[in-house]
């Protein structure tokens, strides 16, 4: 799941289908009943119902994981949503709507309709683009002891590379669930390329926040940044062991939404590479 800005980009497409299926609705409304009738109303009330319950289910899912960062339950932007659930609640809001308004029966199947379809190209669409992405970075980086070196150098394995700079408020905050999982993570690489700063800069922040993660990288002309098409920090993308770039993350990460992404990531790249993937795990 892409992200745009802080949100997923299931939301913002859920969000674009909605506005597609309010204007079907409205016009089919217009065009076969007389009366004017409040089609936006329950359209809305079925994302908001579908969103809520999306979330709630996501986080019961992971509870362990918002335990031990409780304030991350209300950082929507996380990417933590069970679609499932979602459709589900929007789905029995509607056909209770159609059942309580028999005159809407007509505008809002039409309306639902149009947004399901809209919904489907729009995926569409990203699936395609997504299979363009760019692969592993090649781009020379600097460790922190001045050596050169390259993210391909963690290839065999699926890679995680954060993008992020001491300055970045998000960035900071989300730095220990990524320390954390690559400390429990066997079967993913994590990176942490730091842009734009210099080696004494970001050792004396980590010495500053008593962190210690593997694998940090200075990528000082913010190359890595640009070829990802990220316009802001942190960005986290996700390769498969054969260093396809298969998911993207803007904005800060939280424990949950990690450790799904992780399991996603690792699974789906064993089924794809399975041979690869069991080398690489020796």
């Amino acid at each position: 799941m892409t992200s745009i800005g802080p949100w997923p980009v299931t939301a913002v497409l859920l969000f674009l289908s909605l506005a597609v299926a309010a204007v079907v609705a409205r016009w089919v409304a217009r065009r076969w009943t007389a009366a004017k009738l409040p089609t936006l109303s329950p359209l809305t009330d079925m994302a908001i119902a579908g969103l809520i319950v999306a979330r709630l289910v996501f986080v019961l899912q992971w509870w362990p994981q918002y335990v031990a960062g409780p304030w991350s339950i209300i950082r929507l932007g996380d990417g933590g949503y069970t679609v499932w659930a979602g459709i589900a609640t929007a789905a029995g809001l509607a056909a209770w709507r159609m059942y309580r308004s028999p005159a809407l029966r007509r505008p809002l199947a039409w309306g639902i309709s149009a947004g399901v379809a809209a919904y489907a190209i729009l995926a569409g669409m990203l699936a395609l683009m997504q299979a363009s992405a760019p692969p592993l970075p090649v781009r020379q980086l600097q460790a922190l002891d001045g050596t050169s070196t390259t993210l391909q150098a963690l290839s065999g394995k699926p890679v995680v590379v954060n993008l992020w700079a001491t300055w970045c408020p998000p960035c900071r905050r989300e730095m220990p669930v990524l320390v954390r999982a690559q400390a429990a993570r066997a079967d993913v690489h994590i990176a942490f390329v730091n842009e734009g700063e210099s080696a004494a800069d970001v050792r004396a922040y980590l010495d500053n926040v008593h962190l210690a993660p593997r694998n940090v990288l200075l990528d000082g002309s913010s190359s890595v940044m640009r070829d990802a098409g990220s316009q802001a920090l942190p960005t986290t993308l996700f390769f498969d062991s054969a260093g396809r770039l298969v998911d993207t993350h803007m904005g800060e990460l939280s424990d949950a939404t990690l450790t799904k992404r992780l399991d996603e990531l690792t699974s789906s790249s064993r089924r794809a590479f399975p041979t690869h993937t069991q080398k690489a795990n020796r």
